[in-house]
């Protein structure tokens, strides 16, 4: 068994698998990065490092996430799929992100739709608030934004 923080996008639901989450905040006051895509909502310094976060919402459906009082700032250990380097601090922005469920990840089965447009969408499984399809946090960010946040180091 596994835990999964549950959020929402609109009505439907979502999980992370809890062993990618480093800390949920509070929604928390942001720089804007500019150039960046609109859906990357800002920049913000946890424990004196700079942390990028990403707007969940606005990612998948073009709306920014609501400012409620279940919205929450989820710090995330961010590392692509595609790459083998350190994980590194990834903030995102979600809309009640409030509850937890406990599931057998093999639970969870393939929706059967092609991911390749939105990589991060996982498999789902039905449970009685309908189908919650797990957040794939390491295929996030298309590498062009990988890049633009966390650039490779300038060498000395």
């Amino acid at each position: 068994m596994a835990l999964f923080l549950l959020f929402r996008i609109g009505p439907d639901h979502y999980a992370l698998d809890t062993a990618e989450v480093a800390e949920v905040l509070p929604l928390t006051t942001l720089k804007q990065i500019p150039g960046a895509p609109a859906w990357v909502a800002g920049l913000m310094v946890r424990h004196g490092q700079p942390v990028p976060v990403i707007d969940i919402p606005a990612l998948a459906t073009g709306t920014p996430a609501v400012a409620r009082r279940s919205t929450r700032t989820v710090l995330v250990h961010y590392r692509r799929t595609t790459h083998d380097q350190p994980a590194r601090l990834l903030g995102l922005r979600l809309e009640y992100a409030t509850e937890t469920l406990r599931a057998d990840p093999a639970a969870f089965v393939d929706g059967g739709i092609d991911p390749a447009p939105v990589r991060y969408l996982g498999p789902v499984l039905h449970d009685a608030r309908g189908l919650v399809q797990w957040v794939r946090v390491g295929a996030l960010l298309p590498d062009a934004v990988h890049d633009l946040l966390f650039p490779d180091p300038a060498p000395a």
